[in-house]
């Protein structure tokens, strides 16, 4: 559990940076990076930043859902299994009179 926690913060930094580098309508920090659009040019950079920004979101959509159906997760033992089969037999039903009025 531990693990998807600590990859989960990654992803979720990682995904807030790339969210910063987008361009939004002309501006952004993605205009700053002339070499990067120099070398794919401006439409191809926008669009890896996008890809990278949908499969960010993805991925921490499928850790949440990965540890949510972890932490559902309930490992029998013998005392759990044991308990409710001995409880059972155990119970008395208390006998309670009612006043006549």
């Amino acid at each position: 559990m531990t693990w998807l926690l600590i990859i989960a913060i990654i992803v979720s930094i990682l995904l807030m940076l790339v969210i910063l580098v987008q361009n939004p309508k002309g501006g952004g920090l993605a205009s700053n990076f002339s070499q990067g659009n120099q070398i794919f040019g401006v439409e191809k950079t926008t669009d890896i930043v996008e890809k990278i920004t949908w499969i960010g979101a993805l991925l921490l959509v499928v850790i949440s859902l990965a540890a949510a159906s972890y932490m559902n997760v309930k490992k029998p033992t013998k005392a759990n299994t044991a308990a409710p089969a001995a409880a059972a037999q155990d119970i008395k039903i208390p006998d309670i009179k009612v006043p006549k009025k």
